[in-house]
């Protein structure tokens, strides 16, 4: 038990001036989770020691991170519930590190840039276990799982080429836009805030109202909220508080490099994915990866024309969009239906398909009517695009997980969407893959 307090306390020292020692109340047992006293988080307030300038940036991003925490000092039952919970899931923090060097850059930026709480930084680790391709089953979204209406709310786009709640830089605006109005909302209170953004500013009002009349507490703590919003809060606390004393709860997080994973590409226009990632010379699950918001085979034509890609590929994507001609680019021709038509007539005279124009136009089956309009891409590859081919015509292939492999990974070698893979197989999208699992795919016959 010693050797575990003194192991907490040399941490401490290591780390920077902003972070704190644990209570002293705390004490650690030889498996290395925590015993603490049932008393309520509220009587633990968050201090942070007096700044210091920092020498050289960490070349690892979670120290970055470390360096900046501060709410790892509150403890209370649920917490050490919810850590516990953490520490009994071994392929957790690998999974999140994976998925880190992608996006968590990114987002420690914003929070520092905003002077936010680093703990904010953490969120879509708890929300989507940092997965831009999670869907809950209330439909909220992205990293950050903004629902549908409070995207549209908060000015998100989200139409059939572009879902902005799943957009790296767009979400992550949004939802600390959103984190920082409700904190004012709330009194300047985050762990108000964090409930708020979880069940709804309505229901943390109506709480709080509640508690006022019945002449009771009105923070976070001794609201009655919603057994999710119960557990949300405490849930970021204690994966802080894993973070910042790894070493304490016997765990090893992945290093994840403190620089940029993605510069922003302008594409110049509409263009089809697959000719992007060749032009950038990166393989397509690694442009979809950084463009999760991009819902289709080809950019979408209405949001900003620019595509997040590897550093160092960007000089070769420029020169290889400054070459490409109007025939090379995704061009559109509207078609207005006649009395007669049928989708294989139309098809035929533009030289196209059957499922692209399905796919294009939202078509379910082959019902069309007379006078509606059709959009007719032409003049590109997409025919060769797996996106297109009808899944009636896609032969069933079974897949065995490998160590490493991804829903996005898998999509992007299989040319198939995340979306599929997850409805094909009742996936959980907010868990993660296991090696050894078998996946079912509907992959093209050719």
């Amino acid at each position: 038990m010693l050797k575990h307090f003194f192991t907490v306390f040399s941490l401490a020292l290591c780390l920077s001036a902003c972070q704190t020692m644990p209570p002293t109340d705390v004490t650690f047992s030889g498996g290395g989770s925590a015993v603490e006293p049932e008393s309520s988080a509220a009587s633990f307030p968050v201090e942070a020691a007096p700044a210091k300038p920092r020498r050289e940036p960490p070349r690892n991003l979670w120290e970055r991170i470390r360096q900046q925490l501060t709410w790892q000092t509150m403890h209370n039952a649920q917490i050490a519930e919810a850590r516990k919970s953490y520490l009994r899931q071994p392929n957790y923090l690998p999974v999140v590190a994976e998925r880190a060097h992608l996006y968590l850059y990114y987002i420690v930026d914003e929070v520092e840039r905003r002077d936010l709480p680093m703990e904010l930084a953490l969120l879509p680790l708890v929300e989507s276990t940092l997965n831009p391709f999670a869907t809950s089953s209330e439909q909220a979204a992205g990293l950050w799982q903004i629902m549908p209406a409070t995207g549209r709310y908060l000015g998100l786009e989200q139409d059939w080429w572009y879902d902005g709640r799943r957009d790296i830089r767009d979400s992550t605006r949004i939802a600390l836009d959103y984190l920082e109005s409700l904190y004012a909302e709330f009194d300047n209170d985050w762990m108000l805030a964090l409930a708020a953004y979880n069940s709804g500013k309505g229901r943390v009002g109506r709480a709080r109202r509640a508690n006022e009349a019945a002449g009771k507490p009105t923070d976070y703590w001794s609201l009655k909220l919603p057994r999710e919003t119960r557990h949300y809060v405490p849930r970021l606390i204690a994966l802080t508080q894993i973070v910042a004393f790894p070493e304490a709860f016997d765990v090893e997080i992945p290093g994840v490099p403190n620089k940029p994973a993605f510069v922003v590409a302008s594409t110049g226009g509409q263009i089809e994915l697959a000719r992007a990632a060749s032009l950038a010379q990166v393989e397509m699950h690694v442009l979809r990866a950084l463009n999760p918001g991009q819902l289709r085979w080809a950019t979408s034509p209405d949001v900003a024309q620019e595509l997040l890609l590897p550093p160092g590929t960007e000089t070769g994507f420029a020169e290889g969009i400054a070459g490409l001609t109007e025939a090379d680019r995704v061009r559109w021709e509207h078609y207005r239906i006649r009395s007669g038509d049928n989708l294989i007539r139309i098809a035929k005279k533009f030289d196209t398909e059957v499922g692209l124009l399905r796919e294009v136009n939202n078509i379910r089956g082959s019902m069309i009517r007379a006078g509606d309009n059709l959009m007719i891409p032409y003049g590109s590859d997409w025919a060769s695009s797996m996106a297109m081919v009808p899944r009636a015509e896609r032969q069933q292939q079974g897949y065995r997980v490998r160590r490493g492999d991804s829903l996005y990974r898998i999509a992007g070698k299989f040319n198939v969407s995340v979306n599929d893979i997850i409805a094909w197989n009742s996936l959980d999208p907010g868990d993660y893959l296991q090696p050894g699992q078998r996946l079912t795919l509907y992959v093209s016959g050719s």
